[in-house]
Order: structure tokens, then C-alpha cells, then sequence
């Protein structure tokens, strides 16, 4: 019977330490349970600080450099080109000789006409002489019907003699007018054949940048056979959407950049805004007028053009990746004074400006949350890993360029 009993004694002791033993177990799995759990509550999220200064909608278009004036140099006559004194790239001077064609047919006119003014002076001289001597003859005639001499028939006669001498008299002055002109024309045509480069405006001075022929060959007149441009200031061409049309007006600063001189940039103005759209892209053409004295900036150069939108001097700025929708609500997350939790807030956005966006509305002071928002709502606990400045966003992007 003793040894019964003490084996019930060591059963009993050995079930009741591993009861023990599994309560132990079960509260140490609990309390790892409960520790995982409000660990899950602090949720980690990067932030930055909400910043307070300018910021500016900045759009930068692609385009090109075209002549800001162009003048076609072509010849008012037909003939062979004899010499000509400019190629591509040379000055030229307004009303400048560019070039000469051959003038030999045009010298025989023109002394042909000369010649045919001089018989008409002559014939001229002429007439006005029979006119002087048919007035006398009327004159005796007069004289001596008063007299009784002479009828009155005879009077008729020479009446009508001078009638038609003063016909004659007026063909001369007309031929003599004609054979003026017909010289004036002669001599103008062959001042033709010294082809000029006579622009209108008020630059003395361009620069050949094409040219279509040479010395020796035959043209017809108006044939172009050589550009001339103007280079300062030169004009850029960009073309913008509706979106950014609404923005530009005319006088509207803009800095141009170009791959031929990189670093460097050149200030320019908006000249002119196109008052329709290009139905097959949409866009408008706009003009920029673009200080060029030194001659650099070249027609058909790729050009960049920055131009300011819109600038706001004072403006509530966080980084563009802190901002969220929610329940369709565009809002950021702020994170209160203690840094313990997050305030979700409804915001309304500005200008966005590389990395930085701008925002309205009520409380926005301290730190926004960056990163790690997804697992937020308001009221949420949070322990944050890093804070950084808004203007390493604005930094950055500026290194990435």
C-alpha cells in the first residue's frame, strides 16, 4: 500500500509541473504576442519640414532659332550672272552691288532709245518750224482778203494747213515724250543688271546665308539666288498647349539655353503669341525675341526655353510626395508637436515645382510625412526614422539636371 501510494505521490507532482510548465509556456507566447502587437502600433514614416517662401511654375518648351528678318536677293531681269561679290557668310551692307549680269544687250537698248530721243527732238524742231511759217503764211493771207485780195477759199486753205501743223506739232512733243521714257526704262533695266540687295527696314547691315547660284549662270528674272539675314536680334519659335497658352503674354521674360553653348544662357522675351492652334498638334506658335550682339545664336539651332508661369513669393511648401488621396481628398499627414502621432490634413494644391508642391489650408506647421503614409490615418502613431529639409528635394533635383 506505501508503495502505491508513493507512486500517486511522484504521478501527481510530475503532472502538476507539467501544467506548470505549459502555463509558463502560454503566458510567455502571450506576452510576446501583446509586445509584437503594440510594436505594429508605432508605425515608422520618414517626414520633412513644411517650409514657408517663393516658389514658381517654371515650364521649359523645346524650339528652335530662326531669322528674326529675311530678304531675298533676285534679279528684276533675265541674263547671264557676270560676277558676283558676296558668298555665304559675308556682310552685306544695304543697297549694296551683290552682283552683275551681263549688260551688253542692255547698253544697245539703251543707246538705241537714246538715239530715237534725239529724233524726236529733231522732228520736234520741225514741226514747230512748219507751224511758224504756215502762221505767217495765215497771217499774209489775212491781210490781204481784208484787202480783197485774197477769198476766202484761199484763207481756208491755209487755215487748214495750220491746223494740221499743229496736229503735227503735238504728235512731235508726244513721240519726244515717249522716246524720254522709253530711255528712262532703257537705263532703268540696265541698272538692273547691277543686282542690289536693297531691303526695307532700318538694319544697315546682314549676312548672307544661302546662296542657289554661281558666276556664269542664266537666270530668269525673279529667281532667287541669294539669302540675306538678319541675325540681331534673332527670333526663337516655340509651340505650346492650351494648358500653358492661358499663362503667356506678350513681353513675358524667358531664358533660352542651347546645346552649342552649354552652361551658358541667353534672356530673351515673348515677341508674339499665335492666335490659333495647329489643328494636327494642338499647340499654338509663340515668337521669342532674343538679344543676339554677338552673333552667337545661329538660325536652326535646338533651343530650350524656361519660362516663368506663375511665381507666388509667399507659399506653404512640402514635398510632392507628401501628398495623399484619401476618400477623394487630396490631404497631407502633419505630425503633432509631440511627435507622436499624425493629423490628416485636407489641403488644396498650388504650383508644383520640380520636387516641391504648394499647399492650402488649415494647420499646416511643423513636419509632413513623406514616406510611409500608405499605412496611415488620423490619429496614427508613428515613430519617425528620419526627418529631412524640403530643400534637399529642391536640391536634388537640381544635381540631377
Amino acid at each position: 500500500m506505501k508503495f502505491s501510494h508513493t507512486i500517486f505521490i511522484i504521478i501527481l507532482l510530475i503532472i502538476s509541473i507539467f501544467t506548470g510548465l505549459v502555463l509558463i509556456n502560454n503566458n510567455q507566447e502571450k506576452l510576446k504576442t501583446a509586445n509584437k502587437s503594440n510594436k505594429q502600433k508605432l508605425i515608422p514614416v520618414e517626414a520633412s519640414k513644411i517650409q514657408n517662401g517663393p516658389i514658381e511654375l517654371r515650364r521649359i518648351f523645346s524650339g528652335s532659332l530662326e531669322a528674326y528678318t529675311e530678304f531675298i536677293v533676285a534679279p528684276k531681269i533675265s541674263g547671264r550672272i557676270e560676277r558676283l561679290f558676296v558668298d555665304i557668310a559675308d556682310t552685306v551692307t544695304k543697297g549694296m552691288v551683290v552682283a552683275e549680269l551681263d549688260s551688253a544687250e542692255y547698253i544697245q537698248e539703251s543707246a538705241q532709245a537714246e538715239a530715237d530721243l534725239e529724233v524726236a527732238k529733231a522732228k520736234l524742231i520741225e514741226a514747230e518750224n512748219a507751224l511758224q511759217i504756215v502762221n505767217r503764211e495765215l497771217k499774209r493771207i489775212k491781210t490781204l482778203r481784208e484787202r480783197g485780195v485774197k477769198s476766202d477759199s484761199q484763207f481756208d486753205i491755209v487755215k487748214a494747213n495750220q491746223l494740221a501743223k499743229q496736229a503735227e506739232l503735238a504728235v512731235a512733243k508726244a513721240n519726244l515724250t515717249k522716246a524720254k521714257a522709253s530711255l528712262k526704262a532703257a537705263n532703268i533695266r540696265l541698272g538692273y543688271t547691277k543686282v542690289k540687295a536693297d531691303w526695307t527696314g532700318d538694319d544697315e547691315k546682314r549676312v548672307v546665308a544661302e546662296s542657289f547660284v554661281n558666276e556664269g549662270d542664266t537666270i530668269s528674272a525673279n529667281t532667287p539666288f541669294l539669302l540675306v539675314v538678319e541675325l540681331n536680334p534673332i527670333t526663337g519659335v516655340i509651340f505650346v498647349t492650351e494648358k500653358d497658352y492661358t499663362k503667356l503674354r506678350e513681353n513675358q521674360l524667358v531664358t533660352i539655353s542651347t546645346d552649342a553653348y552649354a552652361g551658358e544662357s541667353f534672356q530673351g522675351r515673348i515677341n508674339r503669341i499665335a492666335p490659333i492652334f495647329r489643328k494636327n498638334t494642338r499647340q499654338a506658335r509663340v515668337e521669342l525675341l532674343i538679344e543676339n550682339s554677338s552673333k552667337r545664336l545661329k538660325p536652326g539651332m535646338f533651343i530650350r526655353a524656361a519660362v516663368i508661369l506663375q511665381h507666388v513669393k509667399k507659399a506653404v511648401i512640402v514635398p510632392q510626395q507628401a501628398l495623399t488621396i484619401r476618400d477623394d481628398q487630396t490631404g497631407i499627414f502633419v505630425i503633432d508637436k509631440d511627435q507622436e502621432k499624425v493629423l490628416w490634413k485636407n489641403v488644396t494644391v498650388g504650383i508644383i515645382e520640380d520636387d516641391l508642391a504648394q499647399v492650402e489650408g488649415n494647420g499646416l506647421s511643423g513636419c509632413v510625412v513623406t514616406l510611409g503614409q500608405q499605412l496611415l490615418a488620423n490619429n496614427s502613431k508613428i515613430v519617425i526614422s528620419a526627418i529631412k529639409k524640403a530643400e534637399s528635394y529642391r536640391r536634388r533635383k537640381i544635381d540631377s539636371k
